[in-house]
């Protein structure tokens, strides 16, 4: 269970894949690869908002049924490593995703503290 109080922004991260930046797929047949993209992936839009994995507090996983989860935790300590608050997982086993070569899918749910300017607002 996670609670949220106080004055905080929350970040929804759509369902993120293992496509780079450039448009191109990343570990084609390689689930250990594709999470790490699609850790990537979260890391770039969570530091859009100025956030980091220890501010995320959700994370929804699909996965195409026949993928191992063991091997996406591997990629997943070693992309992001221990967190001092792990967010709550749901994995979700799937037939298959949007584009058909993806093996892995993340959606995130972040939440920073928001700050107010110099007279407190």
């Amino acid at each position: 269970m996670v609670t949220v109080s106080g004055n905080a922004k929350t970040i929804y991260i759509g369902g993120q894949n293992a496509i780079n930046s450039e448009g191109q797929l990343i570990g084609r047949d390689n689930l250990e690869l594709q999470t790490k993209q699609v850790l990537k992936n979260i890391q770039t839009a969570l530091a859009a908002e100025d956030a980091t994995f220890n501010d995320v507090i959700k994370l929804n996983i699909y996965m195409v049924n026949g993928c191992d989860p063991a091997v996406g935790l591997k990629a997943f300590m070693e992309s992001i490593g221990e967190l001092e608050k792990p967010p709550l997982i749901t994995v979700l086993k799937v037939a298959g995703l949007a584009n058909p070569l993806c093996l892995i899918e993340i959606d995130a749910i972040a939440v920073v503290e928001e700050k107010g300017d110099c007279l407190g607002w």
